[in-house]
């Protein structure tokens, strides 16, 4: 008899674990950091007050040694007083980064007169990937930016190029920096560190913002950092984007080198132009860089 009681009570058991089960409700994204705090708080009230602790011999459990906990790693750089931070700051990714679509950037902006920045993914043929147009106020201090960019390649990889800049209220260039890629199809993610990007490739020593010029002729001293080994081009342009004075520079490799040298130019009335030192791409023929500066030129 006791047997068969138990038969029925396992079989009984099996066909309940054989009953249909309710798929869990997911609960509501928003919710979830404030569950996760109150269920802490609950499980911790409950250890608290659900057990008595018992006195242990002393010699039962011995004495630990807490371990300091290990600060985590923080980016930082030396401040360099020679060279200006750069007007468009690359904070993530660093260069030859290979990425999967999206790419995410992090960057630091001083937009320009007109607040208006634009941001270009281009592929290695010149093809525009993806662009984003925002505006932003003008601080001299900068503003943070998180873009996504999401971009479709024909190819399983190829190379690419990130392109930033910010124009004035005539619409000149006044920053340009570009942040060389790899894009990939397909994947995994890897960036690489941005190391010294944060710093402007072009300083000039001379002349000073809002400096002037006389005699038709400015002198320019200062150090450059290559991007690759094309010509270098030293403009003076006027409020209606026109070139009033130019001069070429060649450099020898793509270390960073001093330059000394003069712009001409000629002007009927005082007008404040801006002095740019620009380097092209020879694959794209599109600036990969622009740095500017206000100078008035007198007749």
């Amino acid at each position: 008899m006791l047997r068969k009681i138990f038969t029925l009570l396992t079989l009984a058991g099996l066909l309940a674990g054989c009953a249909p089960t309710a798929a869990p409700t997911l609960l509501p994204e928003e919710l979830v950091p404030t569950i996760i705090a109150l269920t802490a708080n609950a499980a911790s009230t409950a250890t608290a007050e659900g057990f008595t602790p018992t006195p242990i011999p002393e010699t039962a459990v011995p004495t630990l040694t807490p371990v300091p906990p290990t600060p985590l790693p923080t980016l930082t750089f030396t401040p360099r007083p020679d060279i200006p931070l750069a007007q468009i700051q690359f904070l993530s990714p660093g260069p030859m980064s290979h990425y999967v679509s999206p790419l995410q950037t992090q960057l630091l902006i001083v937009a320009g007169e007109s607040e208006v920045v634009q941001v270009d993914l281009l592929g290695e043929d010149g093809r525009l990937l993806g662009r984003v147009v925002d505006r932003m106020s003008r601080l001299l201090s900068g503003v943070y930016k998180v873009y996504k960019i999401p971009f479709e390649i024909r190819a399983a990889a190829e190379t690419g190029l990130l392109q930033i800049s910010t124009r004035d209220k005539q619409g000149r260039m006044r920053a340009l920096n570009s942040l060389p890629l790899v894009l990939m199809s397909s994947g995994t993610t890897e960036p690489t560190p941005a190391g010294n990007m944060i710093y402007e490739r072009a300083v000039f020593l001379t002349p000073v913002n809002g400096a002037e010029a006389i005699d038709g002729e400015l002198a320019v001293t200062g150090t450059y950092w290559p991007f690759n080994t094309e010509p270098v081009f030293l403009e003076l342009i006027l409020p209606d984007g026109k070139v009033t004075g130019l001069r070429v520079l060649n450099f020898n490799g793509i270390d960073p080198q001093e330059f000394s040298t003069t712009v001409p130019f000629k002007v009927t009335e005082r007008t404040l132009a801006l002095l740019s030192i620009r380097q092209m791409d020879p694959v794209l023929n599109a600036p990969i860089y622009v740095y500017t500066r206000e100078v008035w030129l007198n007749p």
